[in-house]
């Protein structure tokens, strides 16, 4: 290939921008795609039954010929979750992921029997790895989660540094950032640079994980009864010094929920949490031990309605009942739009006796994975990019990020705030933005790979919030008359309290539907006679639009 011929890159974001989760980042020219991240968001009450929100892979799946390669950065669900329904709608030939995240992929892809559809390769900051035009590299990062590492793409067309999740910490729980390597990459010079961008609004420092550690041993120290930490399954730092703390403490561990159990494993196995067999016990055996030996470890510390913790705090649990003088911890800060479901949790478990610590001033047991504004200077000093571009996070915390990289004397008009979708190009070591390419978001309901249409989405919303009504018609379509009244079906409308008032809308629709037989309609006609006729009743009565299905039954 002649080395005169650009091929320029485009770089965007199909999930990441404008919001927390579902991190995927894409690097293509006119011959391959080279993926970083395939994550999920969780959703919050606006979502009802949706397990997943995953990215819209059209665009992908347009291209699928040009894929050469996912890479993962770390471990956590919004960087990894998202990879059975992507390799279900396109190949990928390969992933390349830290040690702790290729664990946890490979058994996330057993789940869905998909193991056997893509090869997993494990790379450290030592790897080097050759994709067509790309020449991939990595370095060590520190994140709220082992084996976290950001990457470099060297191509003709100049650099590009993501920095994936991180923060500066400089006490970790585990090995340090690479800071020299960085710095020697800011010599060597960036084109482009991706950083995280989810704590820009926050001025100093992130704590280290050191401050978490002495307030989880505070807590152990102090509690007298048992003890249940609620965290993210995938927070495996956080569960390292969970653990650690209860068996220094001499208590039993009980881990809940299948998602616990198998990241406890994973890091036992691979020797991030040093606990031994005799440490854990089962749930059903914990009414054989003193409170004060116990600690269960489960996941729900965003009051989410099926995980563990809520099970727990409404009596649900089959094994486990909160009792006076329980600690119960939420080593996590709250994901926006979860207070809501975090705060009916708290008041659940306080209604039963338990104490409920979450985070605050006054106890640091959570501190983030992401940098805050002190961090996002110094990476960009030593990065010292041509072009910027944050990354992962809401538009806000893009924004300022954005706005700290100028103050730092980057061009205000080489940093770059984008969405979804929106594209750079980076051609002989100039960046301009780009085109657009289709993408959107699928939610996941149970396991169903092929995701649900936002219609659908929508009907859910309406059902959720408004309620829904069957109106059941059977007529006599030979003589165009009514058979009986109208039967209405009411779900979560009109109380019981008010019945009158369907028995006044069974009277306002038999009166409409026998002036409109007078017309000799077809059942189309029919059915929207009785959609607009009760739609304007339920609103003048309740002030919602509900979901109406008109059923026509005819007697011929």
């Amino acid at each position: 290939m002649d080395k005169n011929i650009s091929k320029p890159i485009s770089i965007y974001a199909l999930g990441g921008l404008g919001e927390v989760g579902k991190n995927m980042y894409c690097f293509e020219n006119e011959t391959q795609i080279v993926i970083i991240d395939c994550g999920v968001k969780f959703p919050g009450v606006e979502f009802p039954g949706i397990d997943y929100i995953v990215p819209d892979f059209t665009h992908l799946k347009n291209n699928k010929n040009k894929i050469r390669a996912l890479i993962i950065t770390h471990g956590h669900e919004d960087h990894i979750g998202g990879i059975p329904f992507l390799i279900q709608n396109v190949n990928i030939p390969v992933i390349y992921a830290p040690r702790l995240a290729s664990a946890l992929i490979k058994n996330r892809l057993e789940e869905y029997r998909m193991l056997d559809r893509v090869k997993i390769v494990e790379y450290d900051s030592s790897t080097k790895v050759n994709i067509g035009e790309f020449d991939i590299s990595f370095f060590r990062v520190t994140h709220s989660i082992p084996d976290s590492f950001g990457v470099v793409i060297d191509s003709p067309e100049g650099r590009i540094v993501s920095t994936g999740d991180f923060k500066v910490d400089l006490t970790p729980i585990g090995p340090d950032i690479e800071l020299q390597r960085i710095a020697e990459l800011g010599r060597e010079g960036v084109d482009l640079l991706l950083s995280d961008s989810t704590n820009a609004e926050n001025e100093g420092y992130t704590p280290s994980e050191k401050n978490v550690n002495d307030s989880i041993n505070e807590i152990f120290n102090d509690a007298q009864g048992r003890i249940i930490a609620s965290t993210f399954s995938s927070n495996i730092s956080r569960i390292q010094q969970i653990c650690e703390s209860a068996v220094r403490h001499k208590r039993y561990i009980a881990i809940v929920g299948k998602s616990m159990e198998k990241a406890v494993d994973i890091s036992r196995n691979f020797g991030y949490i040093h606990i031994t067999d005799s440490a854990i016990i089962a749930t059903e055996d914990i009414k054989r031990y003193k409170a004060s030996e116990i600690l269960i470890l489960c996941t729900g510390s965003q009051g989410e309605p099926n995980a563990a913790l809520s099970r727990i705090a409404s009596g649900e649990h089959k094994d486990i009942r909160v009792m006076p003088g329980d600690t119960v911890v939420f080593s996590s800060s709250a994901i926006p739009g979860n207070g809501i479901m975090i705060a009916h949790i708290v008041n659940l478990l306080t209604r039963c006796g338990a104490e409920c610590i979450t985070n605050s001033i006054l106890a640091d047991i959570h501190s983030s994975g992401h940098p805050s504004r002190q961090e996002l200077r110094l990476v960009l000093k030593l990065f010292n990019p041509k072009y910027f571009m944050p990354m992962h996070g809401e538009y806000r915390m893009l924004r300022l990020h954005a706005e700290l990289a100028t103050s730092l004397g980057i061009p205000a008009e080489n940093c770059f705030v984008l969405d979804n979708g929106d594209t750079l190009t980076l051609a002989k070591h100039k960046v301009k933005l780009g085109y657009q390419v289709e993408h959107g978001v699928s939610y996941i309901d149970g396991k169903d790979i092929n995701g649900l249409a936002e219609s659908v989405m929508s009907d859910r919303r309406i059902l959720n919030d408004d309620g829904m009504l069957i109106i059941a018609v059977a007529i006599d379509t030979r003589n165009n008359n009514l058979i009986i009244e109208p039967a209405i079906y009411n779900r979560g409308i009109v109380q019981k309290h008010n019945e009158k008032a369907l028995e006044e809308l069974k009277t306002v629709i038999t009166s409409a539907i026998r002036e409109k037989l007078t017309s000799k309609p077809n059942f189309a006609e029919l059915k929207t006679e009785v959609k607009d006729v009760a739609s304007k009743f339920i609103y003048a009565r309740t002030k919602r639009y509900p979901m109406i299905i008109p059923v026509i039954m005819s007697k011929n």
